[in-house]
């Protein structure tokens, strides 16, 4: 009596198939290996000529920010404006550095999908 559905000698999936899935099981690897080497990393950014440093893990949390003492007056309430706002550029280029970097590694894993799959 013949077998009804499944594919034909009754292997499962058919080997293109099969493969697919193992690309994808190797894909998914990589990505994981990746996002953990990522978040292990750290990036810094400097913003108002190097007054103001800022350091962020690949989780994209805060891990230190540094503000050049020596050089601001502490009479000038205008450059305590101007050290607020290099500290939020210091912070957003370290986040765009970590951004970038992410980008560029999952690229090259997921082969331009977006890091997402097809499917």
């Amino acid at each position: 009596m013949a077998k009804r559905g499944g594919f034909p000698g009754g292997m499962g999936m058919p080997g293109n198939m099969n493969n697919l899935m193992k690309q994808a099981q190797k894909m998914q690897k990589q990505m994981e290996e990746t996002t953990k080497e990522l978040e292990e990393k750290e990036y810094e950014a400097t913003a108002g000529g190097g007054v103001v440093k800022v350091k962020i893990n690949g989780k994209k949390e805060i891990t230190e920010i540094n503000i050049d003492k020596d050089a601001f007056d502490r009479d000038d309430e205008d450059l305590f404006e101007d050290i607020e706002e290099n500290v939020m550029a210091a912070v957003n280029e370290a986040i765009r550095m970590q951004s970038e970097d992410e980008k560029e590694k999952m690229g090259k894993i997921t082969g331009g999908l977006g890091g997402g799959f097809p499917f």
